[in-house]
Order: C-alpha cells, then structure tokens, then sequence
C-alpha cells in the first residue's frame, strides 16, 4: 500500500487537527515522538467517544495491536466493543488488508497517518470515514498508538450502527498520507522569531524596523 507525504493541513476535522498539533508540539522538542503520558490535548474528555487506544506488541514479525478502549462510538460501526481483542481479529479477516497497514505504517514511521475513506450504511448511504493515527514511544519503540475516527455524511444523518460490516463492500479509499513534514505547530496570533516588523508612516513619526529575536 502507498502512502503520500503530507503536511499537518490535510487533516480535516478541526477537532483532530487539534489532536495533531498537541501531539506536534511534544514531537517538536527532540523531533520524535512522545510518550503517551505526556499526551494531555485540551477537551480530550469530548473526544473519547471518537478515541481508540493501542498497545503495540513488537516482538512478533508483524506489530499486533490490542485493543484498549471500550464503548466508544465507533464501536457501534462494528457492531460490538473489543477491550482486549487484537485489532486484526476485532476487524476480521475481510477488512485486514484496508486496515492494518495503516496502523503498521504507524508503527515504522513512528509519525502521524491519516487516511479518508468512503464506506456506504446499512441504507447505502456514503458515509467518509476518516482517521487519524498518532504514535507514541518508549525507549526509541512506538508501543502505544491512538486512533481518532471521524465520520460525516454529505447527505446529513446516516446510521453508524454496524456501518463497517453492513454489507460487503470494502471501503473506498480517497487518501493514504503519512504526515511527515512541516512537523511543527505555531500558536495562531504569535509572532515567529526573527521576523521582521514594520512599522507604517504617520504624521511626525519617523518609521522603524524592528528584528524580533
């Protein structure tokens, strides 16, 4: 599976892009990515519903994901809550192959992967699925991943209820990117530094340039 190179911007959802820049601001201080208890986004407790939590078992050929979040709202998308089960044998075997080199890309890059599907409801609506993977380490090792699913429809109100495995159709990918550059986050209303400032021409006022360092 290919995965474009991509900038933070291409995330859509502003409450991810929220997720994304908490996450950036931590990846920025040694470029790599943090540890999972430093991760405090703001409002986080109104994002839970939409957040699956990971733990990362390495020792195997392939990373295997357990699942370590219950009753959220994507749950429901698959029609029942798996606390404990491995990510590949919650989703089954038909979904396998759209979904778990997303998280293994995670994994290896050890950088932020976000993908856009369509998948249609029990009453054939098209619904896009987006997700966005953020990874989390120990000792140089991602061993902790947290997904946050986003789902919209065009056409308003669709049913979430069992929208992964509605029908046989596999979802239909619109973007595989992994964020891997311009991996920084400036607060909106800062000025960075060394930009320069000039100060506009009035009445009596002598205009100066100012360096800000």
């Amino acid at each position: 599976m290919e995965f474009a190179s991509a900038a933070p911007s291409v995330v859509k959802s502003i409450r991810q892009r929220d997720l994304l820049n908490t996450w950036l601001r931590l990846y920025a201080r040694e470029q790599t990515a943090p540890a999972i208890w430093e991760y405090q986004p703001a409002r986080l407790e109104e994002e839970l519903s939409d957040l699956i939590y990971y733990t990362v078992d390495n020792s195997a050929a392939a990373p295997r994901l357990t699942i370590q979040s219950e009753g959220t709202r994507i749950s429901r998308a698959y029609g029942h809550t798996g606390k404990g089960v491995l990510l590949d044998d919650y989703i089954g075997p038909q979904l396998v192959p759209f979904v778990m080199p997303f998280y293994h890309e995670c994994v290896a890059r050890g950088l932020p992967v976000y993908s856009v599907a369509d998948v249609d409801d029990i009453y054939g609506r098209v619904v896009a699925y987006e997700r966005l993977l953020l990874p989390f380490q120990t000792d140089g090792t991602v061993c902790h991943i947290i997904a946050s699913v986003k789902t919209f429809c065009e056409d308003g109100g669709f049913e979430i209820k069992n929208l992964m495995r509605g029908n046989d159709a596999p979802p239909r990918p619109k973007l595989r990117a992994v964020i891997d550059h311009d991996l920084f986050h400036r607060a909106p209303g800062r000025i960075a530094a060394a930009d320069v400032v000039e100060f506009a021409d009035q009445p009596g006022v002598t205009t100066e340039i100012i360096e800000l360092n």
